[in-house]
């Protein structure tokens, strides 16, 4: 039996992948724009000289990064609903729980781009602008986040593109992104091999411009 392949069934498709696509992205946005604020607190914390701080930070980010964003979605939407549904009879929907499992992952891996590039700063600016009467917290604001910040760009990128691309595990937890609409239209029209192909497209479609233009910028500054 040859293989008989309809790509007329992956065109029909579009207008459905082009939905999970727009959740794909929006997902990926909001989280990372929590995740970012959750990532520099925690890596501001791990490089404070408070124990307590550190030690809180440092938990949170071993734990998250020891273990897979799809048991996180998991362990969000099923394990702490059955908690919430219980105690307080109301639950975390699957798209909030998707963006909360980016936020909270990519918060882990961001808090060590933040922590890496503050500590790769020289002391000597430190000093320097202690020594022209700054304060410390205008010497951290003014002197060393302008440059860290300048060195986190490439990284940041790179962990966008990746907690874009984990979005696709949430199909698990019924959020109706790329891949699950994908498998929805699967479903319908038995035709995998083009729909799955359409659905790698997209994804390049999304990942191959963020890639182009972190390139750019990091020219444009001239990040090391």
């Amino acid at each position: 039996m040859g293989l008989d392949l309809n790509w007329g069934l992956a065109i029909n498709a579009l207008p459905l992948l082009l939905e999970g696509m727009k959740l794909t992205i929006i997902i990926a946005v909001v989280g990372l724009f929590f995740g970012f604020f959750l990532g520099a607190a925690a890596g501001l914390a791990r490089t404070s000289k408070n124990k307590i701080l550190s030690g809180i930070a440092t938990i949170y980010v071993e734990a998250i990064r020891g273990t897979p964003i799809l048991v996180q979605a998991l362990y969000l939407y099923f394990g702490v609903n059955q908690v919430l549904i219980y105690a307080l009879g109301w639950k975390i929907e699957s798209v909030p729980a998707g963006i909360l499992a980016i936020a909270i992952n990519s918060g882990a891996y961001i808090s060590e781009i933040v922590r890496g590039a503050i500590q790769s700063i020289e002391k000597g600016q430190v000093e320097a602008g202690r020594s022209l009467g700054l304060s410390s917290f205008k010497t951290f604001y003014y002197i060393v986040w302008p440059q860290a910040f300048k060195r986190m760009i490439p990284s940041l990128g790179n962990q966008f593109i990746i907690s874009l691309k984990d979005t696709s595990l949430f199909a698990f937890i019924a959020v109706g992104e790329l891949v699950r609409q994908g498998q929805i239209a699967i479903a319908v029209t038995f035709a995998a091999f083009e729909i799955y192909t359409v659905i790698a497209a997209l994804y390049l479609l999304m990942t191959l411009p963020i890639s182009i233009v972190l390139r750019h910028i990091e020219r444009r500054l001239d990040v090391n």
